[in-house]
């Protein structure tokens, strides 16, 4: 599994992990987060139940289990959060941080040890090791219930499915062409954000951020300026389509 650390500053990192070569045929290709600040680590949709041994080895490569003390679940999908019973297991003593409106769903994955956070519609801000996180609301994009994390010290936005794009676990991290990657992205956003409301109330949002990366769930990252071509696509473009 590569990974690739994103920022460093000083006990301040943001490190990607995906594109995993031997992950089974089938299997849709995942990035995952580790956000680590003084004597805590952060796992960002830590990935499905099949990707937990190599992720297991590769976080420890960079902190210590006791040192991971909060994941984050952007939403209740199995691709990101179906892992949680073997983290659960691994990390006793760690919070989760996920949408209240999926607490009664998640928890089919197991969830015994590891305390549940709820976090309200409207978002919320968490003190983490020696800087802040902000949960932005992402509604329906795609999930009822949804949020995106900001760092505002990296200027880091973790988006989730939006931006996200199928490729290959060959493809190169960035986007270096917008021209060329909205055929990868259009149709899976399409069909998979269902509400034009939505998805402008998220434009709206973010747009105030300052966003160095922006980091989805699958595919490539985008720094700028493909950060703000995204937002004039993905403004406006329709969706809620079912493509054939």
């Amino acid at each position: 599994m590569l990974a690739t650390v994103l920022y460093e500053d000083g006990d301040h990192r943001w490190i990607m992990f995906g594109r995993d070569p031997n992950k089974a045929e089938g299997i849709i290709d995942t990035n995952q987060y580790l956000i680590q600040s003084g004597h805590q680590a952060i796992l960002l949709d830590p990935g499905g139940i099949e990707l937990f041994a190599p992720m297991l080895s590769a976080v420890l490569k960079y902190v210590p289990a006791e040192q991971i003390t909060h994941l984050f679940a952007s939403h209740q999908d199995p691709d990101i959060i179906s892992s949680l019973g073997l983290w659960d297991q691994a990390l006793p003593n760690a919070k989760l941080y996920s949408p209240w409106l999926w607490e009664s769903f998640i928890r089919h994955f197991g969830m015994e040890r590891i305390e549940y956070c709820a976090i309200p519609d409207e978002g919320m801000t968490i003190n983490f090791g020696n800087i802040q996180l902000q949960f932005i609301p992402a509604h329906y994009l795609h999930s009822s219930g949804n949020f995106h994390v900001y760092d505002p010290k990296a200027k880091i936005l973790m988006s989730g499915d939006v931006g996200a794009a199928l490729e290959h676990t060959d493809a190169p991290l960035w986007v270096d062409n917008m021209a060329n990657h909205i055929p990868k992205m259009r149709k899976f956003h399409q069909r998979w954000m269902p509400s034009n409301e939505a998805k402008l109330d998220w434009i709206r949002r973010v747009r105030q951020l300052d966003i160095q990366i922006m980091a989805p769930q699958h595919g490539r990252l985008f720094q700028p300026p493909m950060v703000n071509e995204f937002f004039n696509w993905f403004e406006e473009l329709p969706v809620g389509i079912a493509i054939r």
